[in-house]
């Protein structure tokens, strides 16, 4: 019998028959002597590339090479097994010709007497052919009598698959990918949260080529998504040419290597796409520095694969050797230049302390912008100060942190921040990473919290900038509540939030509708940092300490300034 399986090995069908009558009636008789399901794969050329053995009722096909040119390629090899009770294809059969993109998967029906009785063939059915499922099954036919031309057929099917992956997306991008959501959350919110995963990925400069959302009660923990759900994604990728898949949740380094290697697709999840969106838009030395502790914190847990080429060396029972894992090597590496880096960004903090000290010591009221990504802030900034700073329609365009100064109306000079972006679930790295950016809204006097009201979720996003201003402790400083985009709401809705909220309206890009928030600016201003009686006297003393610091409204200069001064029984001294 093992010579009979090795002999095999060297035989050939012709390119144009799936299998030659000759190699099928070989095949169902070592079926039915062996009383196992044998299989063979067989190249575009017809040359037997690998002999599968089984049970009786199933087989096991083992991890086949990487497969050839480009992922959204068929793998340039065919199945053919046999099933010795005469069943048709199973749906096993069914997700191994779609998780390993074959060229066509086929059974051999076996008879009573061992002989090859039809033939029946099974292939990935192109999007502008596909109904309910993924793949199509061909009527069976007689081995003695194959009619199917499989060559020219499988040209022409790679021919519409190419032709629907170039028409998929007429924008041209690096990646394309697939978004992908797994929730057990309402359908509306999942769909919610992935046009906003859309947005990150447009914003990365991603084409999406499909969108994909699973309910589920528990997720599966190998691979997150549902098995089925993933040959639906591995067809899609294979019809639109993707070579991405993005996840909106979380993935931990066991999924990520499952997907992977199921897929042959490269992998990342929301945490991840953020941090290269971050890597794309930093600028200065200390955002630049920040990315990468975040990046490097990402890593971090998981490098989860081991090289045993480079395996430890042991000099006896529970003697570790002097050779380390490629493992370790990596992790200590890593280890260093986040230590490294902290160091490096430890000075650059210093060196904004002091700047901001500097700044301080003007006595200036400052006013910090935060609000939800692509909420207007730096535009809202230009319009207020006549500035120039770089304001696009794109999620996480400003990260480095811009001071402006601002005169009201009444001659008043107050310092405006424009700060990253807040977003849901944004990452902890991040959040730690970006502390010494953040640490510009610990200085703030008044937060104006930009809020995007043509959004429909704008509720949901000023939610979580209040929990991210909470993590922060920031929770208890003044606000004003600014809803920005007037112009693209009717006036219902502007009433209809402006009645819910205490909020001021505005549109960013036009300087006519700031003049009220201006003035509320300014009235907060005033009342938050100037005495009640501040323009009848020069000075005001605020206690008869023989020392003491006070505070002095110039009433010329209209501004707030700090002295130290010594009196004594009231006098000056």
């Amino acid at each position: 019998m093992r010579k009979r399986l090795e002999n095999l090995t060297r035989r050939r069908s012709l390119p144009r028959d799936v299998v030659s009558p000759d190699l099928a009636r070989d095949l169902a008789r070592l079926s039915f002597d062996s009383g196992r399901q044998i299989g063979v794969m067989i190249g575009r050329d017809g040359a037997v590339e690998m002999v599968l053995v089984g049970d009786s009722r199933s087989l096991y096909i083992p991890d086949l090479p990487k497969s050839r040119a480009g992922r959204w390629r068929l793998r340039g090899l065919r199945f053919v097994h046999t099933h010795l009770r005469e069943e048709p294809l199973t749906q096993d059969d069914l997700m191994d010709l779609v998780f390993l993109r074959l060229d066509c998967i086929a059974v051999i029906r076996v008879d009573l007497h061992g002989g090859a009785k039809d033939l029946e063939v099974a292939h990935i059915l192109p999007a502008s052919r596909q109904t309910q499922v993924a793949w199509r099954i061909l009527p069976p036919t007689p081995c003695a009598e194959p009619t199917l031309h499989f060559l020219e057929f499988v040209q022409s099917l790679e021919e519409e698959l190419e032709r629907e992956r170039r028409s998929v997306a007429a924008e041209k991008a690096k990646d394309r990918a697939i978004l992908v959501s797994v929730t057990t959350e309402e359908r509306e919110v999942a769909e919610a949260s992935l046009a906003e995963l859309k947005e990150l990925a447009c914003s990365a400069g991603i084409s999406v080529a499909d969108s994909i959302v699973q309910r589920q009660r528990q997720a599966n923990p190998k691979y997150l998504i549902g098995k089925g759900k993933l040959s639906e994604i591995i067809v899609r990728a294979l019809q639109c040419g993707v070579d991405l898949l993005i996840f909106d949740q979380d993935l931990n380094p066991s999924q990520i290597r499952s997907i992977t290697d199921t897929t042959e697709l490269r992998v990342i999840d929301r945490t991840q796409l953020i941090l290269d969106i971050f890597a794309q838009r930093a600028h200065s030395r200390e955002g630049k520095l920040q990315v990468e502790i975040a990046q490097l914190k990402y890593l971090l847990p998981r490098l989860g694969v081991k090289d045993d080429a480079l395996s430890r060396l042991r000099g006896g029972i529970g003697v570790r050797g002097p050779g380390e894992t490629k493992l370790e090597i990596n992790r200590r590496r890593i280890k260093d230049r986040i230590a490294h880096l902290e160091k490096q960004l430890q000075q650059v903090r210093k060196n904004r302390s002091q700047r901001r000290a500097k700044r301080l010591r003007q006595t200036l009221p400052i006013l910090s912008i935060v609000g939800y990504t692509n909420a207007g802030k730096s535009t809202l900034l230009n319009t207020l100060t006549h500035s120039r700073v770089w304001a696009e329609d794109q999620l996480f365009a400003t990260l480095d942190p811009t001071t402006r100064r601002l005169r009201f109306p009444r001659d008043m000079e107050v310092i405006v921040t424009d700060t990253v972006g807040f977003i849901r679930n944004l990452p902890q790295n991040l959040l730690d990473a970006f502390a010494a950016t953040l640490e510009e809204l610990n200085d703030a006097d008044l937060l104006l919290h930009v809020v995007d009201l043509s959004n429909p979720h704008y509720e949901d996003h000023m939610a979580s900038v209040a929990e991210i201003l909470e993590k922060l402790g920031l929770d208890r400083k003044p606000t004003v509540l600014v809803f920005n985009k007037m112009d693209k709401v009717d006036s219902d809705t502007l009433a209809r939030a402006l009645q819910r909220y205490e909020a001021v309206a505005v549109s960013a890009i036009d300087r006519t509708t700031l003049w009220p928030l201006l003035e509320v600016l300014q009235n907060k201003v005033e009342n938050f940092f100037l005495p009640e009686d501040a323009e009848a006297s020069e000075h005001l003393t605020v206690s008869e300490s023989p020392s003491e610091t006070v505070t002095v409204m110039d009433v010329k200069a209209n501004r707030l300034s700090t002295r130290l001064r010594v009196s004594w029984a009231g006098k000056d001294l």
